[in-house]
């Protein structure tokens, strides 16, 4: 093509195997030229520059494809193959059936050519190659459409309005101009009529394809950094109204790693798109990952604990728990620790990877609070008086609004070395913890009552001293209640 193009026409034949000379050789040369130089695949640079070829099929070693373009009669791969020069030298050339079918392809070619109507002053000087005016609509002409495709902005109201009623939200401010994402990418698409419908040469095309190509990916780069901010505030929205506050600096670290992610995908892309093999680089990151989750493993410890705090649900902003011998209220949990306010008014900051592995009591999601206690009532008290006082407990929880009536249960239990013990049980439905605080103080102050009533008193752990003489017999009392006799030598 460079032969082509600087007008060797004695050069040109020699790149093809077709058997002809002379003026036959150099007219299919020409045809030849002007196929691919408005057909051929911008992305030459993807072509093997080893001496013996690519070797994509192993059964034609001799064989390589240049590219493939469409014809009326449907792909046509543009065939070189390597042959002898006559001289023990092994070359590559043109092969006999592509140049075969390069006339019939030449006289399909009818694209719309625009140096018969711009000035000579506009189509002939070239500037690394390439002409002026296509400098000219690079430089001017992308940022003036750019500018102009923002105007089409309100066309897309209505999509806006049957999208917003699709999800349920209030109506709200209609488009005025057109975001700069979609502008990008209805450039890219306006670039890619342009060379389809205009001839063009090949670098020309080439210059074109890799502006199409960039604005593309920053296009989609662009939209996606958008659809991520939506869905952060998205769920942001739900999760204000199901007050998981503590999962918001989680989904702002998702959305900035997903950020990265997307760069990163464009700017593999780019470098697939220039022929640039980025798996080495790709390795070399992984290798670099691994050194920073060595150096970084407290850390990664800590975050990966919290997403698992936040995801189980086991902390959440506003619980009460106990934490080992810690109690207090979370007040904040983030992505490294999560900060408690203790009962002492102080803040106490928690690894997320120690609360991971430890065992959380959370006492602010009980669903009723356990009401148990075992009082004694002194010696002496009558089994008929203690038969009155369980039937008057068990009265009293039964009647009281509040109690879990299945699971009421007063009974003596145990004759202790200073008490007859009636253990006391129920579960009581309390919205919170001082609210069952009250309903405990009650019911104690009523028991207390109950036993004073049925002529008993609370017992206390005591000892009473008895002073004998050897001389005389021990007097023990009929009754000890409970007090305990103590024979002492004088």
């Amino acid at each position: 093509m460079a032969a082509a193009r600087e007008n060797k026409q004695e050069v040109t034949p020699l790149y093809l195997n077709s058997g002809l000379s002379g003026e036959d050789a150099t007219e299919l040369a020409q045809k030849l030229y002007v196929v691919l130089n408005s057909r051929l695949p911008v992305r030459v640079n993807i072509l093997s520059d080893r001496s013996e070829g690519s070797l994509v099929n192993p059964l034609k070693p001799d064989e390589d494809i240049v590219g493939t373009i469409n014809t009326a009669h449907g792909p046509l791969e543009l065939i070189v193959e390597r042959v002898n020069d006559g001289n023990g030298m092994r070359v590559w050339l043109f092969s006999g059936e592509t140049l075969r079918a390069i006339p019939d392809v030449y006289n399909e070619i009818d694209l719309v050519t625009v140096d018969g109507i711009l000035p000579r002053f506009l189509a002939e000087p070239h500037i690394f190659g390439i002409r002026i005016v296509d400098w000219i609509l690079l430089i001017a002409g992308i940022p003036v459409l750019y500018r102009l495709l923002g105007l089409l902005g309100p066309l897309f109201n209505p999509l806006l309005v049957l999208g917003r009623k699709a999800l349920k939200q209030p109506a709200g401010p209609m488009l005025t101009t057109m975001h700069g994402s979609i502008r990008l990418l209805l450039l890219a698409a306006i670039i890619r009529w342009f060379v389809l419908t205009i001839d063009l040469p090949l670098i020309e095309r080439q210059l074109y394809a890799v502006i199409r190509i960039a604005l593309l990916i920053c296009g989609t780069v662009w939209l996606l950094l958008l659809l991520n901010d939506f869905g952060e505030r998205y769920a942001r929205r739900r999760i204000a109204v199901s007050h998981l506050g503590e999962s918001i600096a989680l989904i702002r670290l998702a959305r900035r790693v997903a950020d990265v992610l997307v760069v990163c995908l464009g700017g593999i892309a780019a470098l697939a798109y220039l022929g640039i093999d980025a798996t080495a680089a790709l390795a070399g990151l992984g290798i670099g990952g691994i050194a920073v989750a060595l150096a970084a493993q407290k850390t990664l410890e800590n975050v990966i604990g919290g997403f698992s705090l936040v995801f189980d649900k086991a902390v959440r902003v506003g619980d009460f728990l106990k934490l080992g011998d810690v109690s207090g209220e979370v007040d904040r949990v983030g992505l490294r620790s999560t900060r408690i306010r203790t009962l002492d008014r102080t803040i106490l900051s928690v690894p997320n990877g120690q609360i991971a592995t430890v065992n959380i009591e959370t006492i602010s999601d009980r669903d009723k609070f356990w009401f148990r206690h075992v009082i004694g009532v002194r010696y002496g008290t009558s089994p008929e008086q203690i038969r009155q006082i369980v039937s008057r407990v068990r009265e009293l929880l039964i009647g009281r609004s509040g109690v879990e009536i299945d699971t009421v249960r007063a009974r003596f239990i145990k004759v202790a070395p200073s008490s007859l013990d009636i253990e006391i049980v129920c579960y009581i439905f309390a919205p919170d913890w001082p609210a069952f605080l009250a309903i405990q103080e009650e019911l104690l102050l009523r028991i207390m009552e109950i036993v004073e009533e049925a002529g008993s008193a609370l017992a206390f752990p005591s000892q009473s001293v008895y002073l004998t003489d050897d001389r005389e017999p021990a007097r023990v009392p009929d009754s000890l209640g409970d007090e305990t006799g103590l024979r002492i030598r004088t």
